[in-house]
């Protein structure tokens, strides 16, 4: 066995590896470098924003007018991208009403 294998081998061992932290218990982690937890904020909410938030694409197919087809394409890649914020920006604007 060369030097090389020797040092990768005792290197692996058990023993000179500390536990993970799934292995210990939660009052025996050290959070001492993490911010405090701040139970008024609902940071899970975050998920919600618009920014996060993806709805599964369906495809469709629609008729639209020659002209309206051209002027959403005029506008550079992604009409169909264009084609879906109007109709959502529509869609939120009649709920909320």
């Amino acid at each position: 066995m060369s030097n090389k294998e020797k040092h990768i081998k005792k290197q692996n061992t058990a023993s000179d590896n500390p536990p993970s932290l799934s292995e210990k218990q939660d009052k025996n982690i050290n959070y001492s470098d993490t911010a405090p937890i701040d139970e008024t904020k609902h940071w899970y909410k975050a998920a919600e924003h618009p920014a996060v938030y993806r709805p599964i694409k369906k495809p469709t197919t629609i008729r639209l007018d020659a002209d309206v087809l051209e002027w959403l394409k005029s506008k550079g890649k992604g009409y169909q991208t264009r084609i879906n914020k109007i109709l959502r920006e529509a869609m939120l604007d009649e709920i909320q009403r």
